[in-house]
């Protein structure tokens, strides 16, 4: 075999690449992990809902753990973006945006998605921090209403009623149609419904003070959440040919319990393969995908 062949490559250096090194490089296989540093997360200042970690900033959660990664000394990390893959005999041949390559028995591909906020005036400055994605995240910090909900789809309504749970909270139509079991189930969670569409997003720097609507009044709002839809972050895994699905977010990669994809060797983990996206997800995603990738090289090396 080459000597240059790890056993795993993981694209991907946050919560779930990291954490499906972890159980490889404590196997003592050769892991190498290609990361390009731009999480999804980057934009929030801390994370919140991470069990003996709540409140913590998402970088320093990802820095401890790739600091206890490295520490094995069968893993390593190359700084880079990961723009192309390629099936090679016994292996995959991965190839970074600086031209040079990475040689894996197995893929976990762990790069995340992208989120695509809505083009509207005020909302990029304000992503993850007044504008927001994930209420168990976010939501206890924004302290009480009232809360927007910007409308995006079918969703909209389930995430409405769910956020009224944090404070008083308006849903911004935006030219969404209710039916009326919709309206009656927003009426008793306490949830207003304004029709006006929202021409911008108001406040100093990077704080809400509301919605700029198209007939000139302002929507008092201190937080507004945003069902935003996602995209895989790079084109490996149509690259590879993976299987992609549906989901209420945007498509994703395919995935069995074990996060095995329909390509064999090639394993998915995170944001990238599961619609529910938050740091536990992500960490617990990669653990499975560490020790369903190790399964199978055990099973390779002992056929």
């Amino acid at each position: 075999m080459d000597a240059n062949m790890h056993d795993a490559v993981i694209i991907g250096g946050s919560y779930a690449g990291l954490n499906a090194a972890m159980p490889l490089a404590r196997a003592r296989r050769r892991v190498l992990v290609i990361d390009d540093r731009r999480p999804r997360n980057r934009f929030a200042s801390h994370a919140h809902g991470v069990m003996g970690r709540d409140g913590v900033a998402g970088s320093e959660i990802a820095a401890e753990a790739r600091a206890q990664v490295a520490a094995y000394p069968t893993a390593v990390f190359r700084s880079g973006e990961a723009v192309d893959i390629r099936p090679v005999d016994r292996g995959f041949e991965v190839r970074l945006a600086d031209g040079s390559t990475a040689l894996g028995r197995r893929v976990v591909l762990a790069s995340g998605v992208q989120d695509a906020t809505p083009d509207l005036p005020g909302v990029k400055e304000r992503w993850g921090r007044t504008v927001l994605h994930c209420p168990y995240c976010h939501g206890y910090e924004v302290g009480g209403g009232p809360i927007g909900v910007l409308g995006s789809g079918p969703m909209s309504v389930h995430q409405a009623g769910l956020i009224a749970d944090w404070g008083q909270t308006i849903l911004l139509a935006e030219g969404l149609s209710f039916s009326p079991d919709d309206e009656a189930m927003l009426a008793r969670r306490g949830v207003t419904i304004e029709r006006t569409r929202v021409a911008a997003l108001e406040g100093p720097g990077a704080t809400l003070d509301g919605a700029r609507l198209t007939d000139g009044r302002l929507v008092p709002l201190k937080a507004i959440f945003i069902g935003a839809r996602v995209s895989l972050t790079g084109c490996l895994a149509d690259r590879l040919g993976c299987e992609l699905e549906e989901t209420p977010m945007g498509m994703l990669i395919r995935t069995d319990m074990m996060k095995q994809t329909s390509v064999p060797g090639v394993f998915a983990a995170g944001d990238a393969a599961r619609a529910m996206s938050n740091v536990t997800f992500a960490a617990a995603d990669g653990m499975m995908a560490g020790i369903a990738l190790h399964r199978s090289l055990v099973e390779e090396d002992a056929a």
